[in-house]
């Protein structure tokens, strides 16, 4: 199987240094434990013990999800890829649906997984406490159906929920997970997003641009009679402008409000075309608007989505500064897969409402499809 991450390496144009090596040789062995498990038969009393998972962390940009998803499409087994945002949210509805039932956990856990016997869970991050809880309880539960895990991580679990105030309380968890789990590290390097070692695949969220104003493929500010509410969850988000599979939207209707990573999530999936103006650099922003976008970043890349994204200053500046989100390493390395174009002494023609504080000059108007790809 350690050939098969060879040749996937190969056909995606990179380079595995030895540290990836060493982590493709340890996931292969996993792969091929998981599949000589053989078919799970949940009904015996003395099912075979599953095979050891990996918890998988290292500094952003090393390749961690690529790897593992090698991996994910290399077994034959029943599986599952989820995302920490996307579980979240699955696990809440689930959650809520068993609430009032003895073991609601257990019953949620067992919605979600069905027969899954091997789980890819993805940037496994824990922040907030009231979360920490609630995945405390679910992991220990899948770990009790016998599911080998594999999580990637940018943090080792000891320094999962880092805040001092709540850390203590998921020690039980963390104990658990180092009980449970192999921990891999792989070793700090370049970061692959933006050392150039791997090709770009110009599509979904890799396709897409930053934008700073005066640049020459700045699309035409929305008019202010595109402008409608994009209905989410129980609510709704102010959009400038919504073109067939394409919306765009101010940073601060997203961000500056409060808006759940669930919400985020729920226009990925109506959207596939994102355009975000008016970003402004992220010390300015404020604590809480930084942390969702960020989150909303994690989003839009998990699910491929096409973004441009507008901003005054450049995404170095953007993203520079003190009491930024914990994540903000991760938050660059996925933005730095956008092409950034430099902003030009043009001046702008036409500037209308928002658009003037951007000074965003008028290009050639948008298809209606959207922007071009």
């Amino acid at each position: 199987m350690l050939g098969d991450f060879e040749r996937a390496a190969e056909r995606d144009g990179l380079v595995l240094d030895s540290a990836q090596l060493a982590v493709a040789a340890r996931l292969a062995k996993l792969g091929q434990a998981v599949e000589r498990e053989g078919p799970r038969r949940w009904f015996r009393r003395s099912a075979p013990e599953p095979a050891r998972g990996v918890y998988l962390w290292g500094s952003v940009g090393r390749g961690k999800s690529w790897l593992s998803d090698t991996l994910y499409d290399l077994v034959r087994v029943e599986k599952q890829r989820v995302h920490f945002h996307e579980f979240f949210r699955q696990f809440h509805a689930a959650y809520a649906r068993h609430r009032q039932r003895p073991g609601a956990v257990e019953h949620a856990v067992a919605e979600l997984l069905g027969e899954c016997r091997f789980l890819f869970f993805d940037e496994f991050h824990v922040h907030d406490a009231g979360d920490a809880m609630l995945m405390g309880r679910a992991v220990s539960g899948l770990f009790e159906r016998g599911t080998t895990l594999l999580a990637t991580s940018n943090y080792p679990p000891s320094r999962l929920l880092p805040n001092p105030v709540f850390h203590e309380m998921f020690q039980p968890t963390i104990a658990l997970l180092e009980r449970s789990l192999d921990i891999v590290e792989i070793p700090a390097g370049p970061d692959y997003r933006t050392s150039g070692t791997a090709s770009r695949r110009r599509s979904g969220f890799s396709a897409g641009r930053y934008l700073r104003p005066g640049a020459p493929s700045a699309p035409v500010p929305p008019a202010p009679g595109e402008e409608q509410a994009v209905p989410v969850g129980s609510g709704q988000v102010r959009a400038l402008a919504v073109r067939d599979d394409l919306v765009w939207f101010d940073f601060a209707d997203l961000c500056d409000r409060p808006r759940s990573t669930i919400d985020y999530l729920t226009l990925a999936d109506a959207h596939p075309r994102w355009v975000v103006s008016g970003l402004p650099r992220l010390t300015e922003a404020g604590p809480d608007a930084a942390q969702r976008f960020a989150n909303l970043v994690d989003v839009l890349c998990d699910r491929d989505v096409h973004l441009t994204l507008m901003g005054r200053s450049t995404l170095a500046e953007t993203l520079s500064g003190n009491g930024l989100p914990p994540d903000i390493n991760r938050t660059a390395s996925r933005l730095a897969l956008l092409t950034q174009e430099p902003a030009t002494p043009r001046a702008a023609e036409t500037r209308t409402g928002a658009w003037a504080e951007a000074d965003v000059p008028v290009a050639t108007p948008l298809p209606r499809g959207g922007l071009e790809a």
